[in-house]
């Protein structure tokens, strides 16, 4: 199953809310949240920094990660980033197929 990294910053209410129920509530939601559309939760860290939190988790497909996404920002509660996650055999693959298969006429060539 693809891999996912959404990185999460809360809005002020989104503190809010985390100070009133705290940050198990906030892992326990995103775990529901994921597995109603067949994802699994692999880790949950809130950070210090640009983001709030890093949530590491799987999914079946893109458009699955998306609408999870999507949800989390509709509330106006978090903002974030979904990030697609790559193994290193995947990167391998990818570069086979561009030694093999791919031409390209970079800019001003």
């Amino acid at each position: 199953m693809p891999k996912y990294m959404f990185n999460a910053s809360y809005t002020t209410d989104g503190v809010q809310g985390l100070l009133s129920g705290g940050g198990s509530a906030r892992v326990a939601a995103a775990q529901s949240a994921m597995e109603s559309v067949g994802g699994t939760l692999e880790a949950f860290y809130f950070t210090f920094g640009e983001n709030d939190a890093v949530i590491i988790a799987d999914f079946p497909s893109n458009a699955d990660a998306a609408a999870v996404s999507l949800a989390v920002s509709a509330s106006g509660m978090v903002s974030g980033a979904m990030t697609v996650l790559l193994t290193p055999e995947e990167i391998d693959a990818a570069a086979a197929t561009v030694s093999g298969a791919i031409t390209y006429n970079p800019p001003g060539n």
